[in-house]
């Protein structure tokens, strides 16, 4: 008995729920016409399902449904479809009765004439005016500020050169070159990051480069740097000799070469004095970092060991903290190629996909539930989207940034992100199925209502089922 009593308030509350969400829709036709309350009922029918699944005996298989890859009621409404203005801008909106209850015909309409009100209602933004004042706000950089990171950038570039020039004279170390995202308009939101090259000048025919995948690490980011000709030209000599390891130059030993020199012998404090900043070596971080303090900005500076030369068929290698069997190998660094193809492809058809990759960089830079997915995810994602032939001019911007979360989406659901320049290489490798089902479920939230995504800050994040 107390079962069938169950029973029939569920379905009580079932019926009454339904009766609000007809008396909800009907009233949204009217108000919202036909399209706008397409929209709302979908939204309600979710809100109906998610509630019935939160009220009802669960089993495995509606467990399984519950996954972000499977909400198929959540799936992504068009968001810039043109809705035609209730008015024209001259004209003020009437209420409802009265729009309802006005007669027709010239005679009537001229007769009628809708009293002149002081200013127009304020119009609701659009998606692509919301996206373009986010790009104001939150990714435009002030020149100011991005000339005096250049500034600072080079002026530590000289002192650091200099002291290894003095500390290791017997290495052939080339001149030290910042760049990076800021020198090519690709860094948004704050001048704070800026790379430092120092390349290692190696001797033509010396070296040779064998592909990580034909090493015991079977590693497709990286390369092995080999030493060659030893049968002639013995170790020691070349320079670079005391940094081999089985035959192989070890990007581990140099990296602790700079990692001692950085934190221990510079002096830091006189440089930043001189400078009229503080400069401090990050020595919690795997990576080589100087962290710059300035009155008007942060700057982090990544000093990067690289290899490169005509030898080398224009590869850039950096000396990188990788682990394991392939700690002493060299990533392939990318970020020259994606630049360039980026410039490439804009320069063609007049395109915005740099300000497509400036946006998303904002956009997960300002969600910590999204700061895994850094610039090198995000570059791809453009990248692969970027060759498709669709319109790339600045009126599509909005529906580029929609269509960009979606394949996002869609690799994170194969947990696969191939690199543009190297399908074998798959950049969410080593992310765990955790972090691929937050960051998915995130995502899929915010392409929902993506108004959200352009929120930097408060608790606008829905809770993690």
């Amino acid at each position: 008995m107390a079962e069938f009593s169950q029973k029939q308030g569920k379905r009580r509350g079932d019926e009454g729920l339904g009766s609000a969400v007809d008396f909800l829709l009907a009233n949204a036709r009217l108000v919202l016409g036909v399209g706008g309350a397409a929209v709302l009922g979908i939204a309600t029918l979710a809100v109906k399902r998610l509630i019935d699944r939160a009220t009802s005996p669960r089993d495995e298989d509606d467990a399984k449904r519950d996954s972000w890859k499977e909400l198929s009621l959540l799936k992504p409404t068009p968001h810039l479809q043109p809705r035609p203005p209730p008015a024209a801008l001259s004209q003020p909106v009437l209420p409802l009765a009265l729009s309802l209850s006005a007669p027709e015909g010239p005679a009537d309409a001229a007769s009628q004439t809708p009293p002149q009100l002081s200013s127009p209602a304020p119009l609701c933004l659009t998606f692509q005016e919301k996206l373009l004042a986010f790009e104001r706000d939150h990714v435009t950089i002030p020149v100011a500020h991005v000339a005096l990171a250049k500034q600072l950038a080079g002026d530590i570039a000289l002192e650091l050169q200099a002291y290894m020039r003095s500390k290791f004279s017997e290495l052939p170390f080339g001149a030290l070159v910042p760049g990076g995202p800021l020198y090519d308009g690709l860094q948004a939101g704050a001048a704070d990051h800026v790379r430092l090259l120092v390349p290692l000048v190696l001797e033509p025919g010396l070296w040779s480069l064998l592909p990580g995948v034909d090493t015991v690490a079977r590693d497709p980011r990286c390369w092995a740097v080999r030493r060659t000709q030893l049968e002639f030209l013995p170790r020691g000599s070349s320079p670079w000799d005391r940094f081999l390891v089985g035959g192989y130059l070890s990007s581990c030993s140099l990296l602790e070469l700079l990692r001692k020199a950085l934190t221990a012998s510079v002096n830091w404090p006189a440089i930043g004095s001189l400078l009229g900043c503080l400069i401090r070596p990050n020595v919690a971080s795997a990576e080589l970092l100087l962290e710059v303090q300035h009155e008007y900005l942060e700057l982090t500076l990544a000093v990067l060991v690289v290899v490169t030369g005509t030898d080398f068929y224009d590869h850039h290698l950096l000396a990188w903290p990788l682990e394991g069997l392939a700690g002493n190998l060299w990533l392939q660094d990318l970020y020259l190629a994606e630049a360039a193809r980026l410039r490439d492809l804009d320069d063609r058809d007049a395109g915005t996909r740099r300000r497509l990759l400036l946006l998303l960089c904002a956009v997960c830079r300002g969600h910590p539930a999204l700061e895994r997915l850094d610039r090198g995810h995000l570059t791809q994602v453009v990248l692969h989207l970027g060759e498709e032939d669709v319109d790339w001019a600045e009126e599509a911007l909005g529906e580029r940034f929609l269509q960009a979360l979606e394949l996002l989406i869609g690799s994170l659901e194969q947990a696969s992100l191939p690199c543009h320049f190297n399908p074998s290489m798959n950049l969410l490798s080593s992310w765990s199925e955790e972090d691929i089902d937050n960051i998915g479920y995130m995502l899929y939230s915010g392409l929902q209502a993506p108004e959200s995504l352009l929120q930097v800050g408060g608790d606008r994040w829905p809770a993690r089922f």
